[in-house]
């Protein structure tokens, strides 16, 4: 069974697996000779094959998985020597028409392709067209007018010296005849990633880049793919590096008309595969309320006269705001906001591939909770795309390439194929829902509320055929109250309960208005379905009012406020009307509909507030009720109104550090219920600088002063790891730091803006009982007397915040599930990073804290350190004993 009809990839859930962290079916094909395998090292091949997939199918469908993608099978550079890294992924081709030696034969994967079918499922197969291995480089100059000047051929590739596949291996631009041929763009590294002709042209992290261009080029690229479908069975594509390639070569790959090498829908045509589909990587995440990268996803699928182009391109924006939401800690406004713009920027947003951790970045468990994971998988299986899982993902990894099998690197001598794994078990239940219901992969989705301030709620509708589900989340860690929810839907219509990550939801009925107002439990992930139209709630006896807010006149913010365009999610500090917390939440949800008397704030301008905020309102039928600033329910304030049902109470703002976020205020009570109105304001505060350093310019050497930076060039003398500053301010309990840098650079196009280098935050918090000394994976203690009670690792790919529970040596601590936010001031190469009081546990003050900074690089892991360094590895000493830290300083917050 090679070749069966397309599937409608809209209903497909992928499985995506490295093929040599996977599993190894064949231990004879490990080793080849040539130095590449050692699974002790994670730089070099681990043993996983063809056969070792093929072996798993029942794993991958008891997942419910319907579809897998493996890395490319084809022939690659097994060793880089410049580099020091092996190319045990796949992506570093030297015959894009033979099977590499390591994952088994052409026969081996056609066996699975057979197996795959034979179970109902399907084959994806990862391509590389923009570029070969790295076979020479131009590392010591260049002259785009003489390729041949400064060419260098790469003395340590391994197996071979140069692709081996015609016309591939017209590789030396000191021979005539091969720069005739035109095959490769014989240019350097990008340098400068904003420069469209560099990202086109230049090599890509020193990859040797196809002249995508060339017609000859363009019809041996045709011809290798298209063996894959015809001579395997390969059912769709996923195209490696779109970004740098033309999009016009797209066309030509998909559409061409020749009779002897056609267009990939073609031959698959010819195989009887109609729906064929090839999805590109366009690498890039979109920063908050911005739509820049998900428009630039849109140009490689059709072009500016509607051509044609690849079929769909994979949801990197959609990932990067499920992260920032989920791990992080960010406003659930900015996933909704992606969701929004994900339906209105694509034009086919239902066969966009969507992830939530894959093999290019951090798993989600090395920074987010498994809470946080749960979520983050539910919304795969709720909104538009194909779902995609990393391998790993269902066994809790936190490491990107660790292997699934006893044998493979970084295992623990162990299999990983735990079918009662939590996680696991988890996803069967969340894939369920998204095949039993067509809803969720077919319909469209309609966002009806989303905190904009703080972690919290978000719900939407999903509509497709006649057919309505509600999903809601709460992103936060504590009860968050969903107010009045407008649901679009009809006053009495049934809402019958289908998921809940924990526990059980409870039937709901919509209100008389069309609303419900729900109170969430943390981490919830809810989904209902609509089940026809019940009796309509009587309304409540009990009725709240809160009054509108009146504006107040903000101090204006000073040049450099303005300039660096304050940060984003923010929550307030623990109320100061009343300590006595709202009652506990019931293991589902308790939900009600809203009193009728309940209406939306319908004021047109949202007040700004300087200062604390007092608010007033009324209350009828009620003792004491909660008053709940931007759904926290956890420091909700109990107010008492008095003998005439009048109340006033005072929120404390000093925590509310970011003017752009809207805020929300509502008056409600559980039982007997009442909501209020809900209120908008926003808050404009001061911040206050508390200390400010110097760091001497050079010391970036160690602790001991003989550390040295990798010797690959995109190091040089950037010193990317000399620190020469900082600065911190605070506002109330939130902190706000200024790195100032010898330099900040983006070499490898990181989403955060900078590269090569990774900070690490240990913050103590005065008068705080508890912390750790240990600096975790860092080989190194914290200088003597200070503990830690919050850890920031923060890197061009990484943003991940750690309490000091459970940290040692060798686990990073508790994660945190709010990160920093980021902002560069690249001409002043200053780094920005804004903790909000709620990252570090609502601190009233913080007034005495200490803060310890270091400097060094992360990938995954702290980069290496070795006696001599390497193209990306520190040298001067011992990565397993001697501390992984090029530069630090200390700031200490002076008592009030």
């Amino acid at each position: 069974m090679l070749h069966v009809p397309s599937p409608d990839w809209r209903d497909q859930i992928v499985y995506f697996a490295l093929i040599d962290r996977f599993d190894d079916g064949d231990p004879s094909n490990n080793d080849q000779g040539a130095g590449e395998y050692d699974p002790a090292d994670h730089r070099k091949y681990s043993g996983g094959d063809l056969r070792g997939l093929a072996r798993r199918i029942d794993y991958l469908r008891g997942l419910g998985a319907t579809a897998l993608w493996i890395t490319p099978p084809v022939a690659n550079q097994w060793w880089d020597g410049a580099l020091g890294y092996g190319g045990y992924h796949g992506y570093w081709a030297e015959h894009f028409m033979k099977v590499d030696a390591h994952y088994g034969t052409l026969d081996d994967y056609r066996a699975l392709s057979h197996a795959l079918h034979a179970s109902g499922m399907y084959l994806i197969q990862d391509v590389v067209v923009n570029h070969t291995g790295n076979f020479f480089s131009y590392r010591d100059g260049w002259e785009r007018a003489d390729p041949a000047r400064h060419y260098a051929p790469n003395p340590d590739a391994r197996p071979v010296p140069a692709p081996t596949q015609w016309p591939f291996s017209l590789s030396d631009a000191r021979d005539p005849a091969h720069r005739a041929a035109g095959v490769y763009h014989w240019t350097p590294p990008i340098a400068d990633f904003a420069d469209r002709e560099q990202e086109l042209t230049f090599a890509l992290a020193d990859l040797d880049d196809l002249a995508t261009g060339n017609p000859l080029v363009r019809r041996a690229l045709r011809e290798s793919y298209g063996h894959w479908i015809r001579e395997v069975g390969v059912d769709a594509f996923r195209v490696d590096t779109a970004y740098h390639v033309e999009p016009d070569f797209f066309h030509d790959f998909m559409h061409a008309g020749d009779a002897e090498h056609p267009g990939m829908l073609e031959v698959a045509r010819q195989t009887g595969r109609t729906g064929f589909i090839a999805f590109g990587e366009g690498f890039g995440v979109d920063r908050a309320y911005d739509d820049a990268n998900a428009r630039k996803l849109e140009t490689y699928v059709r072009d500016a006269d509607g051509r044609p182009l690849l079929s769909s391109m994979i949801n990197f924006p959609l990932y990067g705001s499920a992260l920032d939401v989920f791990a992080r800690g960010r406003p659930p406004a900015e996933l909704a906001h992606r969701i929004d713009s994900m339906m209105r920027v694509h034009a086919d947003p239902h066969r966009m591939p969507s992830f939530i951790d894959n093999h290019d970045v951090d798993r989600f468990l090395a920074g987010g909770s498994e809470a946080g994971l749960k979520q983050g998988l539910l919304m795969l299986m709720t909104l538009p795309g194909i779902p995609t899982i990393y391998y790993g993902t269902e066994q809790g990894f936190t490491e990107p390439r660790r292997a699934m099998f006893a044998g493979g690197h970084a295992s623990g001598g162990r299999d990983h194929f735990d079918t009662d794994a939590p996680l696991y078990r988890y996803l069967q239940r969340a894939t369920a829902l998204r095949r039993a219901h067509r809803v969720f992969s077919r319909g469209t989705p309609t966002v009806l509320a989303a905190s904009a301030a703080a972690a919290g709620a978000l719900a939407w509708r999903m509509d497709h055929a006649g057919d309505t589900a509600l999903v809601v989340f709460n992103s936060a860690d504590t009860d968050t109250l969903l107010a009045n929810l407008a649901t679009g839907l009809p006053a009495g219509t049934r809402l019958a309960p289908l998921f809940a990550i924990d526990g059980e939801a409870a039937p709901l009925i919509v209100g008389a208005d069309g609303r419900l107002t729900l109170r969430l439990p943390p981490r919830a992930g809810l989904v209902w379905r609509v089940d026809g139209r019940g009796e309509i709630p009587p309304p409540s006896t009990a009725r709240l009012t809160l009054d509108p807010i009146p504006p107040f006149q903000p101090k204006p913010l000073s040049p450099r406020e303005r300039g660096w365009g304050e940060g984003t999610a923010k929550r307030r500090t623990p109320p100061t009307a009343s300590t006595e917390p709202p009652p506990p939440a019931s293991p589902g949800i308790r939900a009600r509909a809203p009193s009728a008397h309940a209406t939306p704030d319908d004021s047109d301008a949202t007040p700004i507030i300087a200062t604390d905020l007092t608010v007033t309102g009324t209350a009828t039928g009620l003792d004491r009720f909660h008053l709940v600033v931007d759904g926290d329910l956890a420091n909700a304030q109990t107010v008492r109104p008095d003998r005439h049902g009048r109340w006033q109470a005072t929120i404390a703002t000093a925590s509310m550090i970011d003017p752009a976020i809207e805020h929300s205020l509502v008056a409600w009570s559980g039982q007997p219920a009442a909501v209020s109105a809900i209120r908008r304001f926003r808050v404009q505060r001061e911040w206050t600088v508390v200390a400010d350093i110097e760091d001497p310019a050079g010391d970036d050497s160690g602790p001991r002063g003989d550390y040295r930076y990798p010797t690959d060039p995109s190091w040089g003398d950037a010193r990317q790891l000399d620190l020469r500053g900082a600065l911190a301010a605070t506002s109330g309990g939130s902190l706000r730091l200024d790195l100032r840098m010898h330099r900040l650079t983006a070499s490898w196009n990181p989403p955060h803006g900078f590269d090569h280098v990774a900070f690490t935050v240990f913050i103590e918090l005065p008068d705080r009982d508890g912390g750790a000394t240990v600096m975790p994976l860092q080989n190194a203690e914290l200088p003597a007397g200070m503990r830690w009670h919050y850890r920031l690792r923060v890197g061009g790919w990484s943003n991940a915040l750690f309490a000091a529970e459970g940290a040692s040596a060798e686990h990073e601590g508790s994660p945190v599930a709010v990160g920093a936010r980021i902002d560069i001031d690249r001409d002043a190469d200053t780094l920005r990073l804004t903790l909000p009081a709620a990252a570090l546990g609502h601190p009233p003050t913080l007034a005495g804290a200490r803060i310890h900074i270091t400097t060094w690089d992360y990938d995954g892991r702290y980069r290496p350190l070795h006696d001599e360094p390497g193209p990306h590895a520190f040298g001067g000493g011992d990565g397993n004993r001697d501390p992984l830290v090029m530069d630090d300083l200390q700031l200490v917050i002076p008592r009030e």
